[in-house]
């Protein structure tokens, strides 16, 4: 057997490609040696040990907070954070760690007072629920599009119609699956836009989807041939993703609607006038 496959049998409380990661780190000897190929065979007599995995500290690390109370914490994320780690092996400061001290909802998990998510490379409001009757009351509304999120986004080119809902369905692409396409046959997906400003063959674009299929603004605006500044997939790479979760309008406890906004990087001015 695999090394890898051992461990994840032996220790199934980290996923095998977290057991990969610690094999190459020089976590786990056979017969005492350490062994740093999760491709090494096991023979049956052999003798494995996993040395003892701590988790980083992130006490130290903050994020910009916008607003907290005793039961939502909303924060302005910077680009190159991730919202949760992908799996139980936490190597990274994420806003799920940030939010770790701060609530008593999913604690026990790797995305502690998570609802919702934004992509590693996209800024801009994120809430977290700080204990489960705010999650669920959270969580509610993202399920029921009652929460209604904005982006604002620089595409190259400008589309055709100022102002249009798109309601293309969006499924996986068969030929590169870690990424999607407008798909007759996929998911419903529907997103509303509205051209702010051009200048020199490049636009600043306001989004609201009405759904929240993965990369479906991404995907959308690569459609209409406008694709988002940056956007390493579906269009071309630049300094960063100029997509910014701009406003977020939702319901939080106490019956409070409200909408909150994180400003507009100032970068993005600046890409839309280079």
């Amino acid at each position: 057997m695999r090394l890898d496959a051992y461990c994840a049998q032996a220790w199934p409380e980290h996923s095998r490609s977290s057991w990969q990661k610690l094999i190459e780190q020089g976590n786990v000897t056979v017969n005492g040696e350490v062994i740093t190929s999760p491709k090494h065979e096991v023979r049956e007599n052999d003798s494995v040990d996993a040395l003892e995995v701590k988790a980083p500290d992130f006490s130290g690390q903050t994020l910009p907070v916008i607003f907290e109370d005793e039961n939502v914490i909303v924060i302005n994320k910077p680009v190159g954070v991730l919202t949760h780690a992908k799996g139980a092996l936490n190597e990274e400061f994420t806003v799920a760690e940030f939010f770790r001290a701060k609530t008593s909802y999913n604690t026990e998990t790797n995305r502690p007072g998570i609802i919702h998510r934004l992509d590693r490379d996209t800024s801009g409001i994120l809430i977290g629920a700080k204990n489960s009757e705010t999650a669920r009351l959270l969580s509610k509304q993202f399920q029921d599009r009652k929460a209604k999120k904005t982006y604002v986004a620089i595409v190259d080119g400008e589309p055709k119609e100022p102002k249009a809902l798109l309601d293309l369905p969006i499924g996986r692409n068969p030929k590169a699956p870690s990424t999607f396409r407008v798909d007759p046959n996929g998911k419903s997906a529907e997103t509303t836009y509205e051209l702010i400003k051009s200048s020199r063959n490049r636009s600043m674009i306001k989004l609201m989807p009405r759904t929240g299929r993965t990369h479906q603004l991404r995907v959308h605006m690569a459609y209409l041939n406008t694709p988002i500044r940056g956007d390493r997939v579906y269009g071309k790479s630049a300094k960063r993703l100029f997509l910014h979760a701009w406003k977020l309008e939702i319901t939080i406890p106490d019956s409070k609607r409200i909408t909150f906004t994180a400003p507009l990087p100032v970068e993005f001015e600046q890409e839309l006038e280079a």
